[in-house]
């Protein structure tokens, strides 16, 4: 009765430390055969994860898809640390291997395809979310990036994490522009997202390096900045400015699920699903 429907959260065992959530629309029959999509939620600082995931309960009914939201707590590794999750790596803890583990994890117990998924991202789950495509663009199928307060931009000029020189040093992968155009990419932002309280870079915090405040302290700036970005490199970019909303996550998410729902209705390109997948849940 926990697996289908709201869950509750569950310990990663891939590292316990981490934990996730799920929607599996009440529908879902263990012994059926559709095969649903993947829409994974990344919560920003406040780590509200399971009112992301409330809030894609009428589209994973809709859609036939399974709403997976991830916790990547305060206090990881040291106490008070906040934003690790939000560059991928953060003292030899690799965020982004912890989300593809949480998706084998489900993969292996629900009929869901987790070879390529739907990314949404708000707040510090928007950087965390931009940064994880430009990593494994083969895993992701659409992504939503919803109001940043930091962003990459796609210059080999720049360091990692202001752009992508050194990101095969740091992270083992190098970062292809190319690879990204089969990734539909969408940008969203509240009209009145204009504050600039803890988006600057100070000098002297782990995520400072030179550039990293170039492109102006305000979140709408930094998105507009990383959509020229993408369209320098000819990735095609759908682009929301939401009227009369501040920096509010909800305020945003009526334009997530319109982009999602035409990825999945009109984008006939879906590859199938790797294997056939079955479990206990």
């Amino acid at each position: 009765m926990y697996d289908i429907g709201r869950t509750p959260l569950y310990a990663c065992q891939y590292d316990q430390r981490f934990s996730y959530c799920l929607y599996v629309p009440d529908d879902y029959a263990p012994e059926g055969d559709t095969v649903y999509s993947l829409v994974v939620l990344v919560h920003g600082t406040e780590r509200d994860v399971q009112s992301y995931r409330d809030s894609f309960e009428d589209f994973g009914r809709a859609n036939d898809c399974i709403v997976l939201a991830p916790l990547f707590p305060v206090g990881i590794p040291d106490p008070g640390e906040f934003d690790g999750y939000k560059y991928l790596e953060h003292r030899g803890i690799r965020f982004d291997e912890v989300l593809l583990a949480m998706v084998e994890e489900i993969s292996a117990c629900y009929r869901v395809n987790g070879s390529r998924f739907l990314l949404f991202g708000y707040s510090g789950g928007g950087q965390f979310a931009h940064r994880f495509v430009y990593l494994h663009p083969e895993r992701v199928r659409a992504a939503s990036i919803g109001a940043p307060g930091a962003v990459t931009l796609l210059d080999e000029d720049l360091p990692w994490p202001a752009g992508v020189a050194g990101a095969e040093a740091t992270l083992g992968r190098k970062v292809d522009p190319a690879a990204l155009s089969g990734t539909a990419m969408h940008l969203v932002i509240g009209a009145d997202d204009t504050g600039t309280q803890s988006n600057s870079v100070p000098a002297g915090h782990p995520a400072w390096i030179p550039g990293v405040n170039d492109e102006g302290v305000p979140r709408t700036i930094r998105l507009q900045a990383l959509r020229r970005s993408l369209e320098r490199h000819d990735i095609p970019v759908r682009y929301d400015v939401v009227p009369g909303v501040g920096h509010y996550g909800p305020g945003v998410v009526s334009k997530v699920k319109d982009f999602f729902t035409h990825v999945l209705t009109v984008d006939a390109d879906q590859p199938p699903p790797e294997r056939a997948l079955s479990g206990a849940r």
